[in-house]
């Protein structure tokens, strides 16, 4: 039996500019997860979760009920593709499998749609299960190489826009800082990864809203539309983006927590002038709010649903727990990841 876990992630500085050739900097959290479990079996069977897939309802009222919290999909859809993609993949590169089946089950207790990377942790820990399955390594996928495969299961099999920063950091776990210039992604087939010591990271709350997520390839339709036809305040505030990522690199290197929160804030400026107030919504809103009315930088982690913002000690992080609990937020310390796997804070 093969069991793998991947963890939530959070995006710490550059985003969104991941999805338009920028540079970010993102971190695993083991506060939430995804796992699968993989065993073998006579013929291959993909079980479905007792919550996520549900086929039977108390009543049509329950039904909708589900359907409006968790949407029409959940996680079979992912496993499947996956699946299908890493055949194809290994019949491409002329890598042999044998044909042994097994069982496939999944469980996550990640938060749907608060910009933590679920989709992408189920993803990551089954492609990484069928790796050890298969008996094959590193060398025979290059770890550089396995979140472009991750991602080509949701694009290109399930017709989802989804981008590559989740898929690197629950990659290469711990805290990674991502080049995506495009002269590199053309030339290699994908960015410059390098991990970060996560010790160097100043402490870190979550909070956030369940049920309020909202699609990320919705959120950036208008935005990409302007990239794309060359919008010149949309290049320039994606390459801004980028270079709070490449200042908070040196800012931790530097030991400069003071530089790294205000580039945390200016992140989520810079994000409040290119999205407006409608698609950001008024919960995503009322949680940065609410971390600046008590002196912490704030942003959003991913597209929404989350913020992911910066404690001084533990006065404030009180301070914050009572003011998110109040407004019914859910609040917690962020434990980052190493690279080996531990949790740091």
């Amino acid at each position: 039996m093969i069991e793998k876990k991947i963890y939530a992630r959070i995006g710490l500085m550059g985003n969104p500019s991941d999805g338009f050739y920028g540079k970010t900097i993102s971190a695993c959290i083991s506060n939430f997860y995804a796992g699968i479990t993989l065993a073998e079996s006579r013929r291959l069977r993909i079980e479905p979760h007792r919550i996520f897939d549900p086929t039977e309802f108390a009543s049509l009222s329950e039904l909708e009920v589900v359907s409006n919290r968790d949407g029409y999909y959940g996680g079979i859809r992912l496993i499947y593709a996956t699946c299908k993609r890493f055949s194809k993949y290994c019949r491409e590169k002329n890598i042999t499998l044998d044909d042994r089946n097994y069982s496939i089950s999944y469980d996550t207790n990640i938060p749907r749609q608060v910009g933590l990377g679920g989709s992408s942790a189920i993803i990551v820990s089954l492609w990484k299960a069928l790796m050890e399955f298969y008996g094959l390594t590193n060398e025979d996928i290059s770890l550089e190489d396995q979140p472009e495969l991750v991602l080509s299961v949701e694009t290109e099999e399930l017709g989802i826009k989804a981008g590559l920063q989740d898929r690197v950091v629950q990659t290469y776990d711990g805290t990674v800082y991502m080049d995506f210039d495009r002269d590199v992604m053309d030339k290699l087939g994908h960015g410059i990864y390098e991990r970060l010591d996560s010790s160097l990271l100043p402490n870190l709350f979550i909070a956030y809203v369940e049920g309020s997520g909202k699609d990320s390839g919705k959120m950036h339709n208008e935005v990409r539309f302007r990239f794309e036809q060359g919008d010149e305040e949309i290049i320039r505030a994606m390459s801004t983006f980028a270079s709070y990522a490449k200042e908070a690199k040196q800012a931790l290197a530097e030991k400069d927590l003071q530089y790294f929160r205000t580039l945390m804030d200016k992140n989520f400026d810079l994000r409040m002038k290119v999205y407006s107030n409608s698609i950001i919504g008024e919960d995503n809103l009322r949680m940065i709010k609410i971390a600046r009315s008590l002196d912490a930088p704030a942003k959003f982690p991913g597209s929404g649903g989350a913020v992911v913002g910066i404690y001084e000690d533990e006065k404030q992080f009180n301070a914050l727990k009572r003011a998110y609990s109040s407004q019914g937020y859910k609040f917690l310390k962020a434990n980052v990841r190493t690279a080996d796997g531990e949790s740091y804070k």
